[in-house]
């Protein structure tokens, strides 16, 4: 089979906010920007319900709805947006090479890539079934719809004791559920977590199970050391075991962190590559915001289009 081969001046991989806005710049500025969406069209966005944090939407906004709207304005100003996942790269040459499920080769003059990054979970299946219905891999997004409640956060590191601390001041109880029996979490975010009242740190403790039919109703679970089992009474279950950046195609070639975060240069989106740019979660791993990756990709338009302007394209 013949590979097919298409030449493009500006590629971006990944759909999410920070994607589909480098993509509206991108084609404002006569770019010709050509998406390929990768295998979660819209994001990390499109398995969150509600979006009441992102400026603009007064009344708040669903995640799918508000990516198939900026997947509609990329598209307005000549976007192509198409099905496809980069399967390898090659960054060697002026002109960067991507391939798109393993058979089609896109040459580019520039490279966007805003693949995000995968929140990781415990891996119970009704965790997954209550995602979005009591079950969030993100505080700061959705703990405003646990106000005066009570509610459990699973993770032992600084982003766990973080948002712990964070929904301690929304909810009237926080479980933090910690598997081994201490913290990962930096001192001062210990000290913080076991100085908050409402915060109860339950050690050497493992989530069996979040029970619920249509949303969260409690969480059993699970005293390693003595094996015995209870249900915490909550509405909502938090999961902060990090997070993974979707950039294992890129290793070798781009210059990232030890857990695979992209490097970029400060205040820009620049990456080690000439021509080749990084936004959004895949690149950030401190704010992971909806709007800073938006940002983000606003401003890798930008570095392209003036990366380009100096080629003299």
């Amino acid at each position: 089979m013949s590979e097919q081969t298409e030449h493009v001046s500006c590629l971006i991989i990944g759909s999410g906010p920070a994607g589909y806005t480098a993509a509206i710049y991108a084609a404002r500025a006569e770019l010709k920007p050509v998406m390929y969406q990768g295998l979660q069209p819209g994001g990390q966005l499109t398995i969150t319900t509600e979006v009441e944090n992102f400026p603009g939407y007064p009344e708040g906004v669903q995640g799918p709805e508000m990516m198939v709207q900026l997947q509609q304005q990329a598209e307005r100003f000549g976007t192509q947006v198409r099905y496809g996942l980069a399967t390898k790269v090659d960054f060697t040459g002026p002109v960067h090479k991507v391939w798109i499920d393993d058979e089609k080769l896109i040459t580019a003059d520039t490279v966007i890539v805003s693949t995000g990054a995968s929140a990781k979970w415990l891996g119970l299946p009704s965790e997954q079934r209550l995602n979005g219905f009591g079950v969030s891999a993100c505080a700061v997004c959705d703990g405003f719809f646990y106000r005066g409640q009570d509610v459990a956060i699973v993770g032992a590191g600084d982003t766990a004791a973080e948002e712990a601390t964070y929904l301690a001041k929304l909810c009237t109880k926080v479980y933090m559920l910690v598997r081994k029996s201490e913290m990962k979490a930096s001192k001062a975010m210990q000290t913080r977590v076991l100085n908050t009242p409402n915060i109860e740190v339950l050690f050497d403790t493992e989530t069996d199970e979040v029970i619920g039919e249509k949303t969260v109703e409690a969480v059993r679970v699970k005293n390693s050391k003595t094996g015995t089992m209870r249900d915490l009474k909550v509405t909502g279950f938090f999961v902060a075991i990090g997070h993974e950046p979707n950039t294992g195609i890129f290793k070798g070639w781009l210059d990232m962190d030890e857990t695979g975060y992209l490097k970029v240069v400060p205040g820009t989106t620049k990456t080690n590559i000439p021509g080749v740019f990084a936004a959004g979660d895949c690149a950030d791993k401190v704010y992971r915001q909806a709007v800073t990756a938006a940002g983000t990709g606003c401003m890798a338009a930008l570095d392209a289009e003036r990366y380009l302007a100096a080629k003299g394209h």
